[in-house]
C-alpha cells in the first residue's frame, strides 16, 4: 500500500537540529578559519583509530569536510582543505613516531618537534584526490560516491608508491572486535575503508532514509559476521604455540654490555614455560616456541654457541623461531651484508629453515637517496639488505607458514607467499613505540590480515603486544604491553582461501572504480555542476 504524500515528504526532510546547523557554520567559514576547521576535523577522525575505536566521531569528521568543500570557491582551495584534513588525521594518528626519537635523545632531539608532523605531510597529500573528486561533483550521491571511491584508490596507492605505508587504513577502525571485520575476507581491508567513508559521509544528505540505510547496511555486515563466525571451526594442526615477550627496553637492547643479560632473559622465560607447555600438550603435539624480532643480539644463524644455548631450553622435539641479525662475511670475516632476519632451529641447535626480510623500514633499517640526505638517521653503521621476497617456510614437524618481520605485516595481499601456507608467524619489535596507540595500531593490522587471508596469525613482539589470532581473527591469547612472559596457546586451523586471498587489491579497486563511475554517472543526469556549488546546507 502506498504511503500518504504527507508522510513520504515528512520522511525526506532534512535532519533537523544543531548537526545542521553545524554544518552550515562549518561551510560558512573562510580562509584560514576553514583551514584550522579541516585540520582539527581530521585530528577528531584519528580518534576512531586503534586503540580508541571511537568509530562516531567519523559522522562528524567526514561530513563536516564535504561542508567545507561543498562551499570552496576553487579546486586550490579545496586542495588546501583536504591536505590541512590529512595532516590533522595522520598527525593524530602517528603522534607515536616520537617515542622513536627519544630512545636516543641526546642525538636526535632536534628532531621530537619535527618527526611526527614530518611525516604526516606527505601521507596528507593522499586525502587531496578525494577531495578534489567531493569539489567537482554535484551535491548529493555523486558527491558521496565520488569522494568514498576517490579515497579508496588514494588508499591503495598509499599501499603502492614510495614503497608503501599502509599503516591506519580506515578500515581498521573496526578491530576492536572479530565480527566488524569478516567482511575483510571478501573486500580487504580497503573495502571496509570504502564501506566506513560512504557511511560516515551519509548524514551530509542531510534525510533520514539514507541513515536508517546506512543503519541496515551496518547490520547486514553484522549478520554476516555473525553467520562466517558461526561457522564450524576448520581442523587444528597439532601444534602448541609459546609466545616469548622479554620486555626488553629499546635503549638497552644494543648495549654490548646488556647482550648476555638479554639473551639470558629469553632462555630462562622459555626454559621452564617450555616444559610445562609440552607436558600439557596432547601426546604427538610439537612445541614451536616463537621469540620476537631481533631477539637477541647476537648472529643466532652463525654462532654455533648461541645456538647450542637456545637448543638447551627446548623439550625434544620443539622448534624456535626466533628473529635475529644475520650477515654475509666477507673471507676476512667482516659483514659484507646484513639482513632482519628469522631462524628456525631444532632441538639440536641446527639451522631448519631461515628467511631474510624483504620489505625494509626507509630511515629505519636502510638510507633511501643515499648521499642526498647529510643526516644519517638508520640505525647503525650499514644498511640492511632485503632479501628475496615472502617464501613458504618448511620445518619438519610443524606446517608450511609465512613469516612476516615488523611491518611486513601491515601490506594487505602481500603477505601470504607461494605455495599458500597454513599459518603465519609476524616477529616484531614494538619497543620503538613506547606505550602509545603505535603497538595497537600494529597488532590491528595482524588481526586484518588474519580474516584476508583466512590464516592463522602468531605474533610474537618484544615488549608485546604479543597474541595468536585464529583464521577469522578471533583474539585467542594475548599478552599485555610492556609485561615480560610467555604465552601458549594452540595453533588454529587455517580456512580455504576466501575471497580476497584468490583476488586481493582487484576487488576493493573494482568497488571504488564502479562508486566513481556511479558518481559520474550521477553528475550527468544531474542538475550539473552549478547545483553544487552552493554554500551551507543546502548542499546536502
Amino acid at each position: 500500500m502506498a504511503r500518504p504524500a504527507a508522510a513520504a515528504l515528512a520522511a525526506e526532510r532534512p535532519v533537523p537540529g544543531a548537526f545542521g546547523r553545524l554544518l552550515d557554520r562549518l561551510a560558512a567559514l573562510q580562509g584560514r578559519r576553514a583551514l584550522l576547521a579541516s585540520f582539527l576535523l581530521g585530528l577528531a577522525a584519528a580518534l576512531a583509530l586503534p586503540p580508541v575505536h571511537a568509530v562516531p566521531v567519523l559522522l562528524l569528521s567526514f561530513p563536516g569536510l564535504l561542508a567545507l568543500l561543498g562551499a570552496a570557491p576553487t579546486w586550490k582551495r579545496a586542495a588546501a582543505l583536504g591536505f590541512a584534513w590529512g595532516w590533522g588525521h595522520h598527525l593524530g594518528g602517528l603522534y607515536w613516531v616520537t617515542h622513536a626519537i627519544l630512545v636516543d635523545a641526546a642525538t636526535w632531539w632536534w628532531l621530537v618537534p619535527l618527526a611526527a608532523p614530518g611525516l604526516a605531510l606527505p601521507l596528507a597529500a593522499f586525502a587531496v584526490p578525494p577531495a578534489l573528486a567531493a569539489w567537482a561533483l554535484p551535491a548529493g550521491w555523486p558527491r558521496l560516491l565520488g569522494f568514498a571511491g576517490a579515497w579508496v584508490l588514494s588508499e591503495l596507492a598509499r599501499g603502492v608508491l614510495f614503497t608503501g605505508f599502509p599503516w591506519n587504513l580506515m578500515g581498521s577502525v573496526w578491530a576492536f572486535a572479530a565480527l566488524p571485520l569478516q567482511g575483510a575476507a571478501v573486500i580487504g581491508v580497503h573495502g571496509l575503508s570504502l564501506l566506513t567513508v560512504l557511511l560516515a559521509c551519509l548524514p551530509a544528505l542531510g534525510r533520514w532514509r539514507p541513515l536508517a540505510a546506512g543503519g541496515l547496511a551496518l547490520l547486514a555486515l553484522a549478520g554476516f559476521g555473525a553467520w562466517r563466525l558461526a561457522g564450524e571451526p576448520p581442523p587444528a594442526p597439532p601444534v602448541r604455540l609459546l609466545l616469548v615477550q622479554g620486555n626488553i627496553e629499546q635503549s638497552l637492547k644494543w648495549r654490548p654490555e646488556e647482550r648476555v643479560a638479554i639473551f639470558r632473559r629469553y632462555l630462562e622465560l622459555t626454559a621452564a614455560a617450555a616444559r610445562e607447555a609440552a607436558a600439557a600438550a596432547p601426546p604427538g603435539t610439537r612445541l614451536a616456541v616463537v621469540w620476537p624480532e631481533t631477539a637477541i643480539p647476537f648472529l643466532l644463524a652463525q654462532d654455533p654457541e648461541a645456538q647450542r644455548l637456545a637448543a638447551s631450553v627446548l623439550p625434544e622435539g620443539a622448534v624456535l623461531l626466533s628473529g635475529t641479525v644475520r650477515a654475509e662475511l666477507d673471507p676476512e670475516g667482516m659483514a659484507r651484508e646484513v639482513f632482519n632476519s628469522l631462524v628456525a632451529l631444532d632441538d639440536a641447535g641446527r639451522v631448519a629453515a631461515l628467511y631474510d626480510k624483504a620489505h625494509l623500514v626507509p630511515f629505519g633499517e636502510y638510507m633511501p637517496l643515499a648521499g642526498l640526505i647529510p643526516v644519517r638517521l638508520a640505525a647503525g653503521g650499514m644498511d640492511f639488505s632485503a632479501g628475496p621476497g615472502p617464501v613458504t617456510l618448511e620445518v619438519p614437524g610443524l606446517p608450511p607458514f609465512g613469516a612476516l618481520i615488523c611491518y611486513e605485516v601491515i601490506f594487505p595481499a602481500a603477505v601470504t607467499p607461494s605455495p599458500r601456507p597454513e599459518w603465519l608467524v609476524n616477529v616484531t619489535n614494538d619497543a620503538w613505540f613506547g606505550h602509545s596507540s603505535g603497538p595497537w595500531q600494529h597488532l590491528a593490522t595482524a588481526r586484518l590480515r588474519a580474516v584476508e587471508e583466512g590464516l592463522p596469525v602468531a605474533r610474537a613482539a618484544q615488549t608485546g603486544i604479543s597474541a595468536v589470532f585464529d583464521a577469522q581473527g578471533r583474539r585467542l591469547a594475548m599478552l599485555p604491553l610492556g609485561q615480560a612472559g610467555t604465552l601458549a596457546a594452540d595453533l588454529p586451523g587455517a580456512v580455504p582461501p576466501p575471497p580476497f586471498a584468490r583476488f586481493g587489491l582487484a576487488l576493493p579497486g573494482l568497488l571504488a572504480a564502479l562508486l566513481l563511475a556511479g558518481a559520474a554517472l550521477g553528475a550527468r543526469r544531474g542538475a550539473g555542476r552549478g547545483a553544487g556549488r552552493r554554500a551551507g546546507n543546502d548542499l546536502f
